[in-house]
């Protein structure tokens, strides 16, 4: 008998567990890139992609950088704030241990990263997601040694699993002439590659353990700053936005097939492109005034590429849409955060969102 993940999730988290001796919490693994990356590739010496400098983090804890590429949390951050769930460290954070990942989760979320072992090989080191699951099995191993195979078994079924790439692939792979991938494909046989790539992925996470598991899809990376400011026209890239589409609607597809054929499996696509477009094309109907140029940029060189301590920054972050050429800010990921949640029917009723480590700075000034 399957369940959904939202019926999944209440369940857990307000009743706990208390099956067959396993008194664990119920946690998240996160697989993705810079959008819920919370620290791993400032770990990686030689990377390139890195949020490691003011002004990124401003509005998260103390204001200081911590790895999001954001001024504040991200949308993966949001949602498990509101559901009541402990926020997953970086698995390259040095204190995570056993007991940190039975308490917590963890994410392995690395900024570059697509679902492809060849996209965003430009910025040197980043976890692919490959790479990722490769981490989330030893990661298991970790445990399996700690509480035997049994409670392993039942830790990581009763978990909750996060999948946020594509992007990358795209912007930082099939898009760009320096990538065999731009010319050995067409847009069609593209999509198609990624989505079945994601498949296998998702089918060699199952025999690892996933069964309730959420995958992001894609919004209108067409829109964003940088691809708008290298456009002629300084408007939306069609192209990129028609990419986006595609790919949402093979993989939701494709994680229905996956869900009904894997045992007790359910896996869920959580897509919030429609929103997002409204929020770029209305932003004043959703509290917003700027929807075409990032928050923390270098004036009028564009594009700016990351935030930087010489990099202004707008009078009200809590107005912009775009904290950098690639990223949302934190209210605007609270909106695509709302916007999943009512999508997935996850209710948070019931639950007590989980307190934020330390009171945030204001988004003004």
């Amino acid at each position: 008998m399957k369940f959904t993940f939202a019926a999944t999730l209440l369940a857990l988290s307000v009743l706990g567990i208390a099956t067959g001796g396993c008194q664990c919490k119920v946690v998240q693994f996160i697989f993705g890139d810079s959008l819920s990356d919370v620290g791993n590739n400032d770990y990686l010496s030689k990377g390139l992609a890195k949020a490691n400098l003011p002004w990124y983090g401003i509005d998260f804890g103390n204001g200081m950088p911590n790895g999001r590429f954001c001024n504040g949390r991200t949308v993966a951050d949001i949602i498990g704030d509101k559901m009541g769930l402990p926020r997953p460290p970086a698995f390259l954070d040095p204190s995570l241990t056993e007991d940190m990942i039975m308490q917590n989760g963890v994410n392995y979320a690395s900024g570059g990263g697509g679902i492809l072992n060849e996209t965003g090989t430009y910025f040197i080191q980043r976890f692919s997601l490959y790479k990722q699951i490769e981490l989330f099995q030893g990661t298991k191993e970790l445990i399996r040694e700690k509480i035997g195979d049994n409670e392993t078994e039942k830790f990581f079924q009763q978990s909750l699993y996060v999948v946020a790439l594509g992007s990358n692939d795209f912007i930082n792979n099939y898009l760009m002439p320096v990538y065999s991938d731009s010319y050995t494909y067409n847009d069609d046989s593209f999509v198609t590659y990624l989505t079945e790539t994601l498949r296998a992925q998702l089918t060699l996470l199952h025999s690892l353990g996933a069964r309730q598991l959420m995958a992001f899809g894609l919004g209108p990376m067409g829109c964003i700053p940088l691809q708008r400011v290298l456009s002629t026209s300084g408007g939306c890239q069609d192209r990129t936005n028609k990419l986006a589409l595609s790919f949402n609607q093979a993989t939701s597809k494709m994680l229905e097939d996956v869900s009904s054929k894997l045992p007790n499996a359910s896996f869920r696509f959580g897509d919030a492109y429609d929103v997002v477009n409204d929020l770029i094309s209305n932003p004043v109907k959703h509290g917003f005034n700027n929807s075409d140029s990032p928050c923390c940029s270098w004036g009028k060189i564009r594009p700016a590429l990351t935030c930087i301590p010489l990099s202004k920054l707008c009078k009200d972050r809590s107005k912009y849409v775009f904290w950098d050429e690639y990223h949302p800010t934190e209210s605007a990921n609270e909106l695509i955060a709302n916007e999943l949640i009512r999508k997935m029917g996850l209710s948070p009723t019931n639950l007590s969102p989980s307190a934020a480590p330390f009171a945030a700075p204001s988004p003004q000034g």
